[in-house]
């Protein structure tokens, strides 16, 4: 299955999404504001990372941007334009409408999520990155937390998803007092999976894709999900979510392939149900 939006110039889409062999790669496109995140931005990125979600055709996604950065979050001209009460949409309404069901549907689709993160990665920008299971990171990329630089508290998840990634202290510090973290520095952090240089990153995120577009779907979004509903309940909660997750992999066609391969001393093809 092959699906995709492209195009480049004024007229093409801000949002890219293009489907191939199991893997949805979603890029940012809006280069000459790099990547900032208008209201109509925002509104496509919502559809897609909701529809990928939802794709049972989809065993992957990347998140990507193009040009030279990743995503450095909010149009802060439009989001000018809101304070002035000039825009549609005021920064009150684009955190519910917007940031909150973009990285719920990205922290927890039921599939392996991968951020290519090829150049800054700054305010919602990080902590779409931060959402996601794997990081990797071009050398020359850095992130920025911003928030507090403009007098705002966190949003799109940094909140959960930072602490989490580099202790609370740490992210305390980081909120509180912006900075650039650099590539090598987020990869000391665990805020990086991998750092390559900028034209090894197509194959880098490529083979990781690859990988896990190939593995057991089911299992995966269950191992994800389970560890995250694990970080905020009692371990006999956890133990029992754990138990309805091995229920549901346990009845998988993938397990009954994975265990006949073992047996037979082969290499399980798994079909991602």
């Amino acid at each position: 299955m092959t699906t995709s939006t492209t195009g480049t110039g004024p007229d093409a889409p801000p949002v890219l999404l293009h489907v191939e062999d199991g893997i949805a790669t979603i890029t940012l496109n809006r280069p000459e504001a790099m990547n900032g995140l208008d209201v109509a931005t925002k509104d496509l990125l919502r559809a897609s990372v909701e529809q990928v979600a939802e794709d049972p055709a989809v065993r992957c996604v990347v998140l990507t941007g193009s040009g030279r950065a990743f995503c450095v979050g909010q149009d802060l001209k439009e989001h000018l334009a809101g304070l002035k009460g000039e825009a549609d949409v005021p920064l009150s309404d684009t955190v519910e409408r917007h940031y909150n069901p973009i990285v719920q549907a990205v922290a927890t689709m039921p599939k392996p999520v991968i951020a290519a993160v090829n150049g800054v990665a700054a305010g919602a920008g990080a902590s779409l990155a931060f959402a996601a299971d794997f990081r990797i990171l071009v050398d020359t990329a850095g992130y920025n937390t911003s928030f507090a630089g403009v007098a705002l508290s966190c949003d799109t998840g940094s909140s959960w998803t930072l602490p989490r990634l580099v202790g609370r202290a740490r992210a305390m510090e980081l909120l509180y007092f912006p900075r650039t973290v650099s590539a090598q520095e987020a990869l000391e952090l665990g805020l990086a999976t991998q750092v390559v240089p900028a034209d090894e990153l197509e194959q880098a995120v490529g083979e990781l894709a690859a990988r896990l577009a190939s593995g057991p779907t089911v299992a995966y979004g269950s191992i994800r999900q389970a560890v995250a509903y694990a970080a905020g309940h009692s371990l006999e909660d956890s133990l029992s979510f754990e138990a309805d997750k091995m229920a549901l992999t346990g009845g998988t066609e993938d397990h009954l392939a994975a265990v006949d391969a073992f047996v037979a001393k082969e290499k399980p093809v798994y079909r991602g149900r």
